[in-house]
């Protein structure tokens, strides 16, 4: 295959990726009933107030992807040095990739391929010693708060209670460890007979030391911090008598609900929208303002990304030889 015709056959799975992008987009925003109702909601709050907020959410999602960007750029440091530039150009296009594949398999694609194409599969376990990170943040919080919500709402019996927060504990400290000891989990793939052959993948997960993954635990509570705080903020405007720490505590709930359900990036506004507004209605019976506040995140945190990064998209390098 010819210089040319390499660079021709790029351009056109380039084009082709941009235009999966812009289509997802297209069909879901014209559908969108949530982002619907936030346009009719937003006009019977503080005009003043409300620009502010939706100010301060796009300024978190910004911080929000700078923090994962500054998380892979730690990640990938000891084999394939890359800028914070570098960084923050794969991670958008991997957004924009997420939005159209089952379970955001396409921030892997997006993301590695920024990397030399001997370290690519390397990239690949490294995102997923990040990725388990924020996966034990989110249930060792959700988990937390699951446990307030039965106690608090649903009143089931004191033993049943009882088995449940045992459980529950014992869940969170598994997570914990299973992190903080990521080579047992190296261990068990490598003891897998017809994965044995890829052990030199795997071990690249086994290289991460305690203070390195104490590292990537820290962007990791940063970043749940902030997307929870833009949900704050936004119940808050659209809802401001329910109490801060039960919005808090009912988003935890609603993240943990999310990471367990496989979806894609496009077409989960409905199952966010009725998961959010299912555990909402034991506090306000405003469901129109609960799915107009997940519809803004949702249009903030995923949509926006995923337009900025589809310029990136453009700098993939599928034929690069270099290493």
């Amino acid at each position: 295959m010819t210089g040319q015709t390499k660079k021709w056959i790029s351009w056109a799975i380039k084009a082709i990726l941009v235009a999966l992008t812009f289509v997802f987009i297209y069909r879901r925003l014209s559908n969108s009933e949530g982002l619907k109702h936030f346009t009719d909601i937003i006009t019977q709050v503080n005009r003043s107030a409300a620009i502010i907020v939706v100010g301060v959410i796009a300024a978190l999602m910004l911080l929000n992807y700078l923090l994962e960007a500054m998380k892979w750029r730690y990640l990938t440091h000891k084999w394939a040095p890359i800028s914070l530039w570098q960084s923050i150009e794969s991670i958008f296009c991997g957004l924009s990739l997420a939005i159209f594949t089952p379970n955001r398999w396409g921030e892997f694609g997006g993301r590695v391929m920024f990397l030399p194409p001997r370290r690519r599969v390397h990239g690949v376990f490294a995102m997923a010693v990040g990725t388990f990170g924020q996966l034990v943040v989110t249930c060792v919080a959700g988990s937390a708060a699951l446990l307030w919500f039965v106690y608090y709402f649903l009143h089931i019996n004191q033993w049943v209670y009882i088995a449940m927060l045992t459980t529950g504990i014992g869940f969170i400290v598994l997570m914990l460890i299973f992190y903080f000891n990521v080579r047992w989990v190296v261990f068990l793939l490598n003891s897998i007979p017809f994965l044995k052959k890829y052990h030199r993948f795997f071990d690249v997960m086994k290289r991460y030391r305690f203070n390195e993954l104490m590292h990537v635990m820290g962007y990791c509570v940063a970043r749940f911090a902030t997307y929870s705080f833009q949900y704050y903020l936004i119940m808050h405007l659209l809802l401001p008598e329910i109490p801060m720490f039960k919005i808090l505590l009912l988003t935890f709930v609603f993240f943990f609900i999310q990471s367990v359900l496989p979806t894609i990036d496009i077409v989960d506004i409905g199952v966010r929208s009725a998961t959010a507004d299912k555990l909402f209605e034991y506090v306000t019976q405003q469901h129109i303002a609960v799915m107009a506040a997940v519809a803004l995140i949702w249009f903030t945190n995923l949509i926006v990304p995923a337009i900025l990064g589809s310029v990136f998209v453009f700098k993939l390098k599928f034929f690069d030889n270099n290493l």
